[in-house]
């Protein structure tokens, strides 16, 4: 278990928590839930779960419950092809797959390099799931998720991290695949349990809705009561969103005297 998890909860209030993290940061964007189903019956269990009736990526299930609020449920069959259903664990890392072939010329300069790609992408495991689920966090249908979702500029993002580093410090260290990144988020989140984030790649923002400013973090549920409470004290402390600018030419001494300790 990693030194930086506060708790082990697995029921959460989700409407004080959600209240808290729009509070705090103000976001656009809703926070989400992704879990994973070891039947389809499960999934289609779920209150309200919407089934796709097209062929989609899992960008645009993602978004579907991120920009539209809907509660979302899929199998293998609903997605495009083993690009997105690999990365959730509905697929294997098939030899296929691993060469990247159809990435190649396009996103890649050769074989190898396209190959190199798929070798590189945190994914999942595969054979333990049949169907997989998004839904905004406060609704609680998943209860809960094995993951959050959070949308956020730049400036929320650091806070938010800086509220999960307040206690129980850790060096955070993620990484960038480039295409296919939600490898880096919900397929990262899903493999290791831990915080993961990632610079939303083109066909999350073609297909998904991503906006140009935004930052992804794919986080398990137990860490957002620690990241919550965590940005209550810096704000507390004056570490607050918005973060006013103080102005390039202004004698800095004030300033860094209110923010950091003489």
């Amino acid at each position: 278990m990693s030194e930086i998890i506060a708790t082990d909860q697995t029921h959460f209030d989700w409407a004080e928590l959600i209240d808290s993290l729009n509070r705090l940061l103000r976001l656009r964007t809703t926070p989400i839930g992704m879990k994973l189903f070891k039947t389809r019956a499960e999934m289609e269990s779920i209150p309200r779960v919407r089934r796709p009736t097209a062929i989609h990526t899992t960008d645009q299930i993602v978004g579907q419950a991120s920009r539209n609020g809907w509660t979302v449920g899929i199998t293998v069959e609903d997605l495009v092809g083993p690009q997105c259903s690999t990365v959730i664990g509905l697929h294997p890392r098939s030899e296929e797959w691993l060469t990247g072939s159809r990435m190649a010329g396009v996103w890649y300069e050769n074989p190898a390099e396209a190959s190199a790609h798929q070798h590189a992408m945190d994914v999942a495991p595969y054979g333990d799931y049949q169907a997989m689920a998004v839904s905004p966090l406060a609704s609680g249908r998943l209860n809960p998720p094995d993951i959050c979702l959070i949308y956020a500029t730049p400036a929320q993002m650091i806070l938010f991290i800086n509220g999960l580093q307040w206690t129980g410090y850790k060096k955070l260290e993620w990484s960038c695949v480039g295409e296919s990144s939600c490898a880096d988020s919900w397929g990262r989140a899903l493999a290791t349990g831990e915080p993961s984030l990632s610079i939303p790649c083109f066909a999350e923002r073609r297909y998904g809705g991503v906006m140009e400013d935004e930052l992804l973090m794919a986080i398990p549920p137990r860490y957002l009561p620690k990241v919550i409470s965590g940005m209550e004290h810096l704000s507390r402390n004056g570490l607050r969103y918005p973060i006013a600018s103080y102005g390039v030419n202004n004698d800095v001494r004030a300033g860094m005297g209110v923010s950091y300790s003489d």
